[in-house]
């Protein structure tokens, strides 16, 4: 038995939660023993298959076909049907994108099985694993233990595990071109959905800082830009703020905006509903500055100052300065 990862790839560039489910893939199969595999299905894809095998993987299967030029759920899970029967893994794991939940229920089914949807984790116990995934907008976690019957199907939430936890190999894994049955695909592909209309894609920023109601005007917000532009990052916000339109909507962190987890989230002013936290609560380290000391938000910041942002913002500006010169 083995664990398969599916690489997402789109416009000839991995996904970055690829990695994150490779990171997933590789922690379950170091507590259960299992060996980790990865598919990349597409056409003309190769490459993408070689970028996917510098990782620490047993093999890279890629599931070729002319119809898996773009993205259909027919095609896809044709193909990724035709990759798990042959190699019978013992759990498939995936990203929790758009495009998977699109095309992994219906793969799931064509098994008899459900699929384990926007996990947050996989712990391993006698032998058995039980995935933990938010429900209720974040406020509750639920346990979820498979069957056992071979495969299980399961998706990683963005920011769950880290892309730059994936172990690369000493060597290369073995690329295995497969070329797979489709059969008929019933849709013509449009423009790949987006979250947002967005300008800028905040989930593969590295530093973000993110401004709320206690910013108090649109004209404080260069205060927190100061500090973004200091550190080589972005700017970001709650959904007050961009309501406001103080900030556009692609700038929104949250349930309604989008979910990022950089490697430092510096949160200003901002109190911490349920709503934003789900958005960012997997961010490696997380600052927070507020004036309320019972503010949510320092339940889940690893550093807190407990202050007035107009006087800690300047002064860790201008450090922040010094420190790079």
């Amino acid at each position: 038995m083995s664990i398969l990862v599916f690489a997402e790839h789109r416009d000839g560039v991995l996904n970055k939660t690829s990695f994150e489910a490779v990171a997933a893939a590789q922690a379950l199969g170091a507590s259960l023993g299992l060996d980790v595999s990865a598919v990349v299905v597409g056409s003309g894809a190769q490459g993408l298959a070689e970028e996917v095998a510098a990782y620490a993987l047993s093999k890279v299967v890629y599931a070729e076909n002319e119809k898996l030029k773009e993205y259909t759920p027919d095609g896809y899970a044709d193909a990724m049907e035709s990759v798990v029967r042959a190699l019978n893994p013992q759990y498939v794991i995936m990203p929790h994108t758009y495009l998977v939940r699109d095309y992994a229920p219906k793969l799931a089914a064509r098994f008899g099985k459900g699929l384990i949807s926007d996990c947050i984790r996989a712990k391993t116990a006698d032998g058995k694993v039980t995935f933990t995934r938010r429900i209720f907008l974040g406020k509750m976690d639920a346990d979820v233990v498979s069957d056992g019957e071979a495969p299980v199907f399961a998706t990683f939430q963005s920011g769950a595990y880290r892309g730059d936890q994936a172990q690369k190999g000493s060597a290369s894994a073995p690329v295995e071109t497969m070329p797979v049955e489709v059969g008929e695909v019933r849709m013509t592909p449009e423009a790949p959905f987006q979250e947002v209309k967005q300008a800028v894609d905040l989930s593969k920023a590295d530093v973000i800082v993110a401004i709320g109601r206690g910013i108090k005007s649109k004209d404080n917000i260069e205060l927190a830009e100061k500090l973004a532009a200091a550190l080589g990052g972005d700017i970001a916000a709650s959904r007050p703020i961009c309501d406001a339109e103080w900030l556009p909507i692609d700038r929104q962190i949250g349930s309604s905006g989008q979910t990022v987890a950089p490697k430092l989230y510096i949160a200003l002013g901002i109190s911490g509903a349920i709503q934003h936290l789900v958005g960012m609560k997997n961010s490696g380290t997380i600052v927070a500055i507020n004036k309320d000391p019972e503010a949510p938000i320092f339940d889940i910041a690893d550093y807190g100052i407990v202050g007035d942002l107009f006087d800690a913002v300047p002064v860790l500006t201008e450090e922040i300065k010094k420190l790079k010169g």
